[in-house]
This record gives C-alpha cells, structure tokens and sequence, in this order.
C-alpha cells in the first residue's frame, strides 16, 4: 500500500510515530464495528484529506490482518470502503468542493452528498443506514476538540455515535508532513496561502504568508506548510470586511487585529550546525544562539536550529529537508579542506547538481592560502555547479557561498560571525539578499512561583495572543522561573505581560529585561 509504504520509508521519527498510533485507533475502530457500520465525515480539507489517506492504510492493513497475509495481500482493489459523507454548503469555497468531487472519482469513494446543516444531516443519515461510529478529522486545538478522546460518543442532543478521532493528538506540523511524504493531492487553495479554510464568508489567506514583490505591489501568499508556528493556523479564520489581505486587513480575529499579526510578511530562516565534534559533546556549539539573535534583530524568525553529522549525506538530507520549508537555511561547520568538510558537497547533493571547479573561488583562495590551492588538488575550489553565488566584500577574506536560499557561512568563532553578518547584512542593503523587517523585541520577567501555578495561566496567555512567542525557563531547578515574551508589537507584548501579572498578587513578578 503506497500511503504506508512512503511512511515507513521517511526519516521522520515523529510522523512515524503518529502513522502508527493513528492507524493503531483506525483498526481496533474496525476490528469493533463491521465496516458497513462505520463511515468517515469528509470537508475537503487538509485534516480530512490526512484521514482519508489513513483509512485507505488502515482498511488495507486491517485486511490483510484478517486474511493473515502480513502485508502481501493485494490492495484490495481501488474501492475505498468506508461510506463517506460530504456536507455539500453553498458558503463552502468552489475549490473545497472542486477537490471534493476529484477525490471521489480518484478513490472511487461511495460518497452521500447532505445538503442540510450537520446535525440534521447526520440524523437524516443515521435514521437511513446502521451507521454506529464515524471517522472525524478533528485535532487538539480545534473548537470542536474540547473534552474528546480518541473514542468519543456524541454529545447528550445528538443522534447516537461513536465518535473517532484517529489524528485527535496530531500538530499543524504532523498533518503536513503527512501530506508531503506520502505526495498525496490536496486542495489547491493551501498553495495560495490559506491554512484553516471555513466558509467564503470567514476565511482569508493567512496574512504571516504574504510576500510582496519589491518591484511592484503584487500581493503574493507562499504555501500553507511553509507556515513556522502551528498555533496561527487559524489566523486567517476573520471575517472579510475589504479585499485587501496581506498585513492589511480590517478584521479582527481573538481580539488581534491582522495588521499587527503582520507588520510586514513573517520570514522564517533555519540554522544547521555540520559537526561530529559536537554530537560528541567534545566542543560546544556557540554559534547557533548568536546567529538567532542577529536574525530576529532583523525581523526573521528562526524555526528550527539542528546539528547533523559530518557526512554528505546527513547534510544533503537536512538542506533538502528545509530549504523548502524556509526562506532562508544558514549553515556553518564543515568548510575546509579536511576529510570531514563536507557541507558544500552536501548543499550540492541536496539541490541535485554535481561539483565543479569555479575559477573565481579558486583564485581567491590563491591569493589566500598560496600555491598550495590549485583546482585539481584542493577540493576547496570546487562549488555546486550552476546553482552558486560568491557574495563578495572588501572585508571579507574569501567570499561567502549562496546557493538558491541557503548560505554557508565559514565562521568558527563569535567574531567571525560578527564580521560576516555585518557584511551580508551591508550586501543585503544593496542586493536585497536578506530582508530586513521590523525586528522582533522580547519582555522577560522572573518569578518564585511554580510551574504548576503559572502553567495554567500561560497556556490561556498563547492562545489569546497568538502572534506572540510566550514561553519559560529555568537556568536551574532551584533558580526562579524566568518567563519571556518575544514578538514585534511591543504594546502587544505590554498587554500580555500585565494580563498575567494581574492574575496574580503583586510583586509575583520582576522584570529582568
């Protein structure tokens, strides 16, 4: 079967993690309730389009279960054999239902079309056909979440069913790393920047994905799973009051007004460190903490900071991996003529060109270095092939390397980093590079209180201010809890700041920062 096939396949431990425990639910839903008896609410969405996909695994592994094959029986044939139901709305986008009707036929799904609200429908449907439990595509986090488990009988009011919720534990960011490894379609409107998709009337393009175009004023929205933080998924769930969309919206969602959610389009930018050393802990990495700070004094946001291993390989799976998630990957460590250096080989390998002498480079490691540089001998002169830019300045030795949206920095201490971004950042000034936006500013505050008493609180503190990164550490177990808020609207972060000293009694809190 392809959908478990491509999953078991990936390196994502995560994803492999909630396959299993999703497709776990799946089968013991079936192994509870023939599946004539059993049926999957279907909307067209990115949730739904995921749980489709793991009913098509979960029907075929729970066959060949029975039938005792371990695996090797056949796909069962195309059919998919779970009634589905479609709650055809004339609010509903023309794209949803185009989707729809297109998975239908592809999957040859034996799919009831309801023309009524929900939960007439489902009494229609009910009353119509044995039905005793129904798939939902519902997640934690969502409205309709609350107080459901992954068996969940319907609400007191309600015809009776069991409710299962296969994806109920799953994030923003497992639902699409789904999608993209099994290369399975979904609804054409998430490559135009929407990433929670209700009605016509109450759903826009997500406003943290809009880009624009320096040369002119068009408006233009990167994908939905280029999205850095999950918890905006809903952010474009407001009601449309004008058709301006990106950063310039008259609507209002959580209380949040969408032109302070994006001051400017959200940039998001990874950071990989290359080095054996320290996975081995024999050197620690002080870099990455340093190159953060520097992208968020520049508005960007950095989603992820790994460590892969010296090997073309590892490299050329990690830069693979984000540099279609980001705008921009940053990656250090590895840059050299010893047998371990092999970032720029691995960049290579990930955008799928070969290495080749560049007679520029060369020459400016000639004049660095000497004669002990020529391009048969040093493996330093050779660049990945068609793919890469020499960003050159007078202060810089030898020319840092971009290749597409990826940049290999050659710094190995903080002053060196210093001295390089300073230099991208005075290039960016004229080739636009690297955009510079308003930059992030953070509020940090110190308190004896608990991590029990203060979870609460700040758990309600993130989903009423979504645009802010609200969060807690400790430098030690006996030390006090130091509570950060980062964000690019200072007023925004002064509101949640108070709001949670006020919940408290006075002097709970000190501001460090």
């Amino acid at each position: 079967m392809e959908i478990d096939k491509a999953i078991r396949e990936c390196d994502d431990r995560r994803l492999k993690t909630k396959y299993n425990n999703a497709i776990y639910v799946i089968k013991r839903a079936l192994a509870l309730y023939p599946v004539q008896e059993v049926a999957l609410s279907f909307n067209g969405g990115k949730d739904s389009t995921v749980l489709l996909h793991l009913l098509r695994a979960g029907c075929f592994l729970h066959q060949a279960e029975e039938f005792n094959s371990g695996g090797d029986a056949a796909d069962g044939g195309k059919t998919f054999p779970i009634r589905t139901i479609y709650f055809e709305s004339p609010s509903a986008f023309p794209e949803i239902n185009s989707f729809t009707y297109e998975a239908a036929s592809i999957y040859d799904i034996q799919m009831d079309i309801i023309r009524l609200d929900f939960k007439s429908g489902l009494e229609a449907l009910l009353k119509a056909n044995p039905i005793r439990a129904i798939f939902l595509g519902v997640r934690i986090g969502d409205p309709t979440a609350v107080g459901q488990e992954q068996f969940s009988p319907s609400s007191p009011g309600w015809p009776p069913f069991m409710r299962v919720n296969p994806i109920l534990d799953w994030s923003y960011r497992d639902v699409w790393a789904f999608l993209l490894v099994s290369k399975v379609r979904y609804c054409s409107l998430y490559d135009q920047g929407y990433t929670s998709i209700g009605s016509i009337h109450d759903t826009v393009p997500n406003a943290l994905l809009c880009t624009r175009n320096s040369d002119s004023s068009e408006e233009k929205f990167k994908p939905a799973y280029l999205l850095a933080d999950g918890r905006l998924e809903r952010a474009g769930r407001a009601k449309k009051n004008s058709s301006a969309v990106c950063g310039k919206l008259s609507s209002t969602s959580n209380g949040l007004k969408m032109e302070n959610l994006n001051s400017g389009s959200m940039l998001t930018a990874s950071i990989i460190t290359v080095g054996d050393e320290i996975l081995f802990g024999t050197v620690e990495d002080k870099l990455g903490s340093v190159l953060c700070k520097k992208l968020h004094s520049i508005g960007w946001a950095v989603s992820r900071v790994t460590v892969t291993r010296n090997d073309i390989d590892s490299v050329a799976e990690e830069v693979e991996r984000l540099k279609s998630r980001d705008d921009m990957v940053f990656i250090y460590g590895g840059i050299g003529p010893l047998h371990s250096d092999v970032t720029v080989a691995g960049v290579a390998k990930a955008f799928g060109v070969r290495m080749a002498p560049d007679e520029e480079f060369e020459e400016h490691l000639r004049h660095l270095i000497g004669e002990k540089c020529s391009g048969d001998k040093n493996e330093m002169a050779l660049l990945p092939e068609g793919i890469t830019e020499l960003l050159h300045h007078e202060q810089l030795p030898v020319p840092l390397i971009k290749c597409h949206n990826v940049i290999i920095l050659t710094a190995t201490n903080a002053v060196e980093l210093d001295r390089q971004w300073d230099c991208l950042i005075e290039l960016a000034k004229s080739n636009g590079i690297l955009e510079q936006m308003d930059p992030f500013v953070s509020k940090c505050f110190a308190t004896t209180l608990s991590d029990v008493e203060v979870a609460q609180p700040l758990s309600k503190l993130c989903a009423q201010f979504p645009d802010l990164y609200i969060g807690g550490y400790r430098e030690s177990r006996e030390g006090p809890l130091i509570i950060t808020f980062e964000g690019k609207d200072l007023s925004r972060i002064e509101a949640a700041s108070q709001s949670l000293c006020q919940k408290f009694h006075p002097g709970a809190f000190s501001k460090i920062k």
